[in-house]
């Protein structure tokens, strides 16, 4: 999909000259890391997309998109502007208030939620812009759902990427293609595990800028990406569509709204006129009605498209008839979902993860009929409940997932989070009160297999003095630093008796009281464990410093408390005197 950056380029360029002029501008200032190589600059070419658009269809099902790139002049222009200075910045840079606000209050959300991100609202902006126009400038009421469904074209293989139906139809109507769906164009597919509900009425509706923003930002998030970094940054661009036209499109606006906007009246905002898919594609074949004069194309369709048919008339009646083969009006067919009777677990392992880490082992559930027949296209929400920091790989406690064919719904990896013990997940199916699975799952605690000293260093210390060099030592498991893993360490009697010493070598507690067990140690990120300065009594000998750690490592240290040397006196040089007889 090319982004036409030869038409409509900025408003005010009255020449051609002026126009390439503008594109050069453009390239040099408004799209910095994208567009020029250099040390600390990457082309858009380089950056790689998330594995998820790597493989096919990102957010939006490499949908079409508005390529209207901003105008060159400032969008906070000087007051002292002449009448009749080109306000186009202003008008373009003005975002209508709803629309504005949905922005905001994701980033508001994510910068709580995913902090190391630094999702900046403008970006959730500049999407919106490209993806919808500002959800057609801001026609949205009052709660921020769109006053008309806002569909790209079915991805039906015709000129765009092919995906079949995921939803039976729920979100775009469409029960034989997906299409892109709301202000941020989510395909059904996506918008099944990334939907939020951002307005807080308990539904998740991708036609809603509050829930259409909060999960585009979540979704921009993802893969512990830092926005603030140019390379995460144009791979999340890239994971929403997969497309350096797109990726520098986007950039442009991102620029060009962080250097002003400000908010205009709900359904004011400016429309944006070119698409990447400027070309017109033929319609599906289907009955085809006499156009009206005077009338729209349905919301969704592009250009040129042939209305939806309708069912003819029973003469006398007035009312449509319902033609062969179809539904008789007021009843409706059952769905995927209407059939299914309960779920079952479809073989989950035993599910086992030590804290920090992901599960090897993912859920899995089945929906069935009351038949034990397999029921594909069923939404199952998987909920990690109870009071665990456990969660599903991007940070989430919940996920929907769409059963395949063979009637199972494979839930995200499962995170490990610092909490140990048990934790519950739970598999319902969204939209019906069915039989649901529990599934049972354990965090243990971080631990290291290997615990060895960092030096070889001698430890010894005189009476009543205190030890010159500090005890390190570090964990690993499997080889690699442990980091995070919980430590004791006890000056333990003898090697064969790990009671607590009562004398000899010891620490100190906060205030300044000899201890001789220090529990709560624990590895830093690099798996070294450095123990507190440690002292000695008036007592001489060997002493024994025991540390363990979770997970079995153990090593034992000798520690010698001696007093120096002294050297004895040199003899005296002269002769000694014989007793007289």
């Amino acid at each position: 999909m090319a982004a036409h950056f030869g038409r409509r380029l900025y408003k005010g360029a009255a020449t051609t000259a002026v126009a390439a002029l503008a594109v050069a501008a453009l390239s040099a200032s408004q799209a910095p890391g994208v567009t020029a190589d250099g040390p600390d600059r990457q082309s858009a070419a380089d950056a790689t997309p998330s594995p998820e658009s790597a493989e096919g269809s990102g957010a939006t099902g490499n949908s079409p998109y508005y390529t209207d790139l901003p105008p060159l002049n400032s969008p906070n222009p000087s007051p002292s502007a002449s009448t009749g200075t080109d306000i186009s910045g202003v008008s373009e840079a003005g975002i209508p208030a709803t629309v504005l606000d949905a922005y905001k209050k994701a980033e508001a959300a994510l910068r709580e939620k995913k902090p190391g991100c630094n999702l900046p609202w403008q970006l959730l902006a500049a999407i919106g812009k490209v993806e919808s126009g500002q959800a057609r400038g801001g026609r949205v009421s009052a709660d921020g759902t769109t006053l008309s469904p806002i569909l790209g074209p079915q991805l039906d293989g015709n000129g765009f990427a092919l995906i079949k139906d995921t939803d039976n139809g729920a979100y775009d109507g469409n029960s034989s293609y997906d299409q892109a769906v709301g202000p941020m164009q989510f395909i059904p597919s996506t918008w099944e595990w990334a939907g939020r509900d951002g307005n807080g009425d308990g539904r998740e509706d991708p036609n809603n800028i509050y829930d259409a923003a909060l999960a585009a930002g979540h979704y921009l998030c993802r893969f512990d990406w830092d926005l603030s970094d140019q390379r995460d940054l144009d791979r999340a661009i890239l994971s929403y569509n997969n497309s350096t036209e797109y990726l520098n499109t986007v950039m442009s606006w991102l620029e060009y709204y962080r250097k002003g906007t400000h908010e205009i009246p709900d359904g004011t905002g400016t429309l944006p006129a070119d698409r990447s898919d400027t070309t017109v594609r033929p319609t599906p074949s289907s009955p085809s009605v006499p156009s009206t004069p005077g009338t729209s194309p349905e919301p969704g369709k592009p250009s040129g498209a042939a209305p939806s048919p309708k069912p003819p008339a029973d003469p006398g009646s007035g009312t449509p008839t319902t033609p062969p083969g179809t539904t008789p009006p007021g009843t409706t067919p059952p769905t995927p979902t209407d059939t299914v009777d309960h779920l079952e677990d479809a073989g989950t392992a035993k599910l086992t993860a030590m804290a920090g880490d992901t599960f090897g082992e993912r859920i899995r559930a089945r929906a069935e009929t009351d038949a034990g027949k397999a029921v594909a296209k069923v939404r199952i929400r998987f909920t990690v409940v109870g009071d665990t920091d456990t969660t599903f790989s991007g940070g989430e406690s919940v996920a929907t997932v769409v059963t395949d064919s063979s009637g199972v719904a494979v839930a995200p990896a499962l995170q490990a989070g610092e909490k140990t013990g048990p934790v519950a997940v739970r598999a319902t199916v969204v939209g019906r009160t069915v039989k649901g699975v529990a599934y049972k799952a354990t965090v243990t605690e971080r631990a290291a297999d290997t615990l060895v000293r960092t030096d070889d260093k001698a430890l010894t210390c005189a009476p009543g003095g205190e030890f010159a060099d500090p005890v390190e030592l570090k964990a690993t498991r499997e080889g690699e630093a442990a980091d995070k893993v919980a430590a004791t360490a006890t000056l333990v009697t003898s090697a064969d008796d790990p009671a607590v010493n009562d004398k000899g070598p010891y620490f100190k507690d906060a205030d300044g009281n000899a201890v001789r067990t220090l529990s709560g140690l624990r590895t830093d990120a690099n798996g070294l464990l450095k123990l507190p300065q440690l002292y000695a009594d008036d007592t001489a000998g060997t002493f024994l410093l025991r540390v363990t750690t979770a997970g079995g490592a153990t090593l034992t240290v000798e520690l010698t408390v001696a007093a120096a040397e002294t050297e004895s006196p040199a003899p005296s040089a002269e002769p000694s005197e014989s007793p007289t007889a």
